[in-house]
């Protein structure tokens, strides 16, 4: 086995294929007699006939019948190895931005197709997703609408789901209708502008108090004042929070209907890069429906998966 090549193992499916050797010859560019060396030595070579030929017709044997399957397999599994190794060298990074979520296993689902360089500047989602599209990045994790990808000329794909919760005063731990929270909005629109476009119509559509604010305290220190200050369990933000809950706060499961919020993988529609295509199909594959379309979820008008 240690003579065979790759190149022999394609001859093989070329004459199996054609079942003959002048036509196979002319389409792998070689001569008819080189191409029958090379059958031969790769039959020596594996300790098996490959094919019954006299003067008139060539028909596979056994053997050859039995092989041919998985050769063609090997052959695809190399062709695939060229493809990503050229992706890897030579090749500029892809270049990711995010909100402030990644999937945990982002390097081993990419690592085989592209360099994937994540991008320092976490930003708004609506600030990522007009980065990908002037260029300044080729995929972002982000939250967007159906008219911000029209607007913008960008596709994406359903990468992550969170469920949000709501923080309380107390020890009640159990479930609240979403009709019996409050959801705050800042009056910061620059900086939480796609977070207000969700908690207005979240509001509209469940019966939940808006709250505006003007001190970002959508996370942080700032919204457990908040939490203390309004009378009603407050909806969480997909931010999250860094600081740790107080002990006289909690968390409790809103229902009626269960709040999601989605993160997607976005890029320029007009892409022609093969790496930022391998990394975006790599990050999104399996994801499956993460929830979002159970009986009692909810997603806002013109998210781009709402059923």
């Amino acid at each position: 086995m240690t003579g065979v090549e790759l190149r022999q193992l394609r001859y093989f499916v070329a004459v199996a294929e054609e079942l003959n050797f002048g036509r196979a010859a002319k389409r792998l560019l070689i001569a008819g007699p080189s191409l029958s060396q090379q059958i031969k030595a790769l039959e020596r070579d594996l300790g098996v006939r490959l094919f019954d030929r006299d003067r008139r017709s060539v028909a596979l044997t056994p053997a050859g019948s039995a092989l041919l399957p998985h050769t063609r397999a090997l052959l695809e599994q190399a062709d695939d190895l060229q493809r990503r190794a050229r992706g890897l060298a030579g090749s500029e990074p892809v270049r990711l931005g995010y909100v402030n979520w990644l999937p945990a296993d982002l390097i081993g689902r990419t690592s085989a197709v592209a360099q994937v360089h994540v991008d320092a500047w976490v930003a708004p989602s609506h600030a990522q997703a007009a980065r990908v599209a002037d260029g300044s990045l080729d995929l972002a994790v982000c939250w967007v609408r159906t008219e911000d990808l029209e607007h913008r000329d960008l596709c994406a794909r359903l990468i992550g789901a969170d469920r949000l919760y709501a923080v309380a005063t107390g020890k009640d731990t159990s479930e609240v209708t979403a009709g019996e929270t409050a959801v705050l909005l800042d009056d910061d629109t620059t900086s939480w502008s796609s977070w207000n476009a969700y908690a207005e119509q979240m509001a509209r559509d469940t019966g939940a108090r808006a709250l505006r604010i003007s001190d970002g305290g959508i996370t942080g220190p700032a919204f457990f004042d908040h939490v203390r200050r309004s009378g009603r369990p407050v909806i969480n933000s997909p931010k999250g929070q860094t600081t740790p809950l107080p002990p006289d706060l909690v968390r409790r499961p809103v229902v009626a209907p269960r709040i999601h919020w989605t993160w997607s993988l976005v890029w320029r529609r007009d892409e022609v890069r093969t790496a930022v295509r391998a990394v975006a199909e790599a990050l999104c594959e399996g994801v499956g429906d993460l929830g979002i379309h159970g009986p009692d979820a909810w997603l806002p008008d013109g998210d781009p998966y709402k059923r």
